[in-house]
């Protein structure tokens, strides 16, 4: 008896003293004790006000309020992808862990289907209150409403056509359309998305077809436009388009509303339209991946993108439509973008309510795995295809020339022998 009560306290004290460093983790993660947290956030490339420009560094202000308001030290590790195709894969082979994502609502919709985000607490983002309500509870169409909600909206808005009015004529007989992208008098300045989703959604919206519905048969019939677009395009390209565009290398481009604002301020040659067949309109909202090692502090980290400055700065940085009340009604925020482009406003927001648009949902899996397919066929048949068929055109008219050469030197021969 006494050796196993002297077992069963050696026992507990071993657990003490496992259980002492697991103790200190818990108190050391909330940045409560001095040591330093480390909040993990994946967004878009350009799309967070970053102090440059002298705008406003907002994910250094949220380390501030962190250790100002919140007494914790808090450092933001940022980071960016190009596309959501990119984001999720990363993501969902859990190559890395993140506590806040931004991506789009059919990627949303997605990752709630393969549980790969958290249901947010929304009594811990009291700003919530200033996201219009087209933006919550049975509008929005990428949640399931099963009294959950996983996301909360950052920004939202359409794609239009980008075009260069030095490059481009102004009676082109395209302009409007998304026929200006298969121009074949723009062969070589053309830019398309470098996503699938995207890219197939240009030559869908362009046929008539409905982006979610389509028939496998339409799905090829696109994949056989972009073919032939592929011959005229100059690239597939998505933060790249901003160099391209302003600097006037290329004329042609499918591309955000507030990404033309922002070039727009570099070239004032640009100009935009919202396709006449109709075009995507999207909301990308930020979420707390599954996996996130910092859940609450994520949750704050949502709230304090929510608030009036952080937001305004946001939104004065990357020109996207905002969700957010506290912005559109900010009367300074108004006039900013007025003087970017007379017709800001009303190309962020007024045309909404009256552009043929549609928004991308999640595909059914055997749906998705054509889109992939597609994607990989069309991306293949690149120009090195085309070098390969060059070059075995090339050896094929040597081998030809050496046979001739071959034969005649051997005639040669037999006449002088």
């Amino acid at each position: 008896m006494k050796k196993t009560l002297k077992r069963l306290v050696c026992l507990l004290a071993a657990l003490v003293l496992l259980l002492l460093p697991l103790a200190s983790c818990a108190k050391a993660e909330d940045g409560t004790d001095g040591k330093t947290v480390t909040l993990y956030v994946y967004n878009w490339g350009e799309y967070i006000s970053d102090g440059s420009e002298d705008s406003l560094n907002v994910n250094a202000e949220f380390e501030r309020y962190c250790r100002e308001v919140l007494g914790k030290n808090v450092k933001v590790n940022y980071s960016t992808y190009s596309s959501n195709e990119d984001m999720y894969a990363k993501i969902s082979s859990g190559a890395a862990v993140y506590d806040v994502i931004i991506p789009s609502d059919y990627m949303i919709q997605r990752m709630i289907d393969e549980k790969l985000l958290a249901p947010l607490d929304m009594d811990k983002i009291p700003n919530y209150e200033y996201i219009f309500d087209d933006f919550k509870g049975d509008n929005v169409y990428y949640e399931p409403h099963d009294g959950n909600t996983y996301s909360v909206p950052y920004t939202y808005g359409m794609v239009g056509v980008i075009y260069n009015t030095a490059n481009v004529p102004e009676d082109c007989p395209t302009i409007g359309s998304w026929g200006l992208m298969w121009d074949e008098s723009l062969r070589g300045d053309i830019l398309q998305f470098n996503n699938s989703r995207d890219a197939f959604g240009t030559a869908l919206y362009y046929l008539g077809y409905d982006v979610n519905e389509a028939t496998e048969e339409q799905w090829r019939e696109a994949l056989d436009l972009l073919r032939k677009q592929k011959e005229i395009v100059q690239g597939y390209v998505m933060d790249e388009i901003f160099n391209k565009m302003k600097s006037g290398s290329a004329s042609v481009s499918a591309y955000y509303a507030g990404d033309f604002l922002s070039m727009y301020e570099d070239n004032e040659d640009l100009a935009f339209y919202y396709p006449e067949e109709g075009t995507n309109i999207y909301v990308d909202a930020m979420c707390v991946p599954a996996n996130a090692e910092h859940y609450d502090l994520a949750l704050e980290y949502i709230n304090f993108m929510c608030s009036e400055e952080i937001a305004v700065a946001n939104a004065e940085y990357h020109y996207y439509a905002s969700p957010n009340r506290l912005v559109t009604e900010n009367e300074e925020y108004i006039e900013y973008m007025e003087s970017i482009h007379e017709d800001a406003m009303k190309i962020l927001y007024d045309d909404i309510s009256t552009v043929k648009s549609q928004a991308y949902l999640n595909l059914a899996p055997d749906k998705l795995t054509l889109l992939n397919d597609l994607w990989e066929e069309l991306k293949v048949e690149s120009s090195i295809g085309k070098g390969i068929y060059i070059c075995c055109a090339v050896i094929l008219a040597a081998l030809v020339a050496l046979i001739v050469y071959t034969v005649l030197r051997k005639r040669r021969w037999a006449k002088l022998y």
